[in-house]
């Protein structure tokens, strides 16, 4: 009994040190060729006013797309019970408020996930005209989340590149930033196995 539950001990210490790694390899890319879209992963909004943490990836998205690295931005997330605003109306709206023009925008309103959010992106991307190749596409969101998030986006067929906010109140202290790592480390986990997330 004592050697499995040493053996068990040791995998899942095995799985922390793979997927920390994987998670803090990913944190310092920064990648931005030209592209179709950024997509904006969608956070918090409050009746409407994105929070700190969704600011900070909408204030690095309108920098790269006054940069010109796409022509799109997009700007994805559902809502939670009770909400009468969508992450990505949200987000929507704050960047049409700061001179990005709505020609400019797509917006995905009903994901809740990860990969919901990079999902309905494509959907989005693909109703909004035809293309003669696969898409590409920049990803925002925080620092830790760049691993999964650009993974799940190639698993759907998508050519993905990281570019994370680094402003971002997640990013701020130690203790938050690792238990940011530690969470992803889990989420990781939970796509594996279940496929999405």
């Amino acid at each position: 009994m004592r050697r499995i539950l040493l053996g068990l001990l040791v995998l899942v210490l095995a799985y922390f040190a793979v997927t920390t790694f994987l998670v803090a390899s990913w944190m310092g890319k920064d990648e931005r060729p030209p592209a179709d879209a950024i997509v904006v992963l969608g956070a918090a909004q409050y009746d409407g006013r994105p929070s700190a943490i969704y600011r900070a990836r909408l204030e690095h998205a309108v920098d790269l797309w006054n940069a010109k690295v796409a022509p799109l931005l997009v700007f994805t997330g559902g809502k939670e019970p009770g909400d009468r605003f969508t992450e990505g109306g949200s987000g929507a709206r704050w960047a049409i408020g700061r001179g990005v023009p709505a020609s400019a925008t797509l917006v995905e309103e009903s994901s809740r996930t990860t990969y919901g959010n990079l999902a309905g992106a494509k959907r989005a991307l693909e109703a909004s005209g035809p293309r003669d190749r696969r898409l590409r596409i920049i990803v925002v969101s925080d620092p830790f989340h760049m691993y999964r998030a650009v993974k799940q986006a190639h698993d759907l067929g998508l050519d993905a590149y990281p570019s994370p906010t680094r402003t971002s109140p997640l990013s701020a202290s130690k203790l938050k930033l690792t238990e940011s790592v530690l969470r992803e480390d889990l989420a990781i986990g939970g796509y594996v196995i279940g496929g999405s997330g």
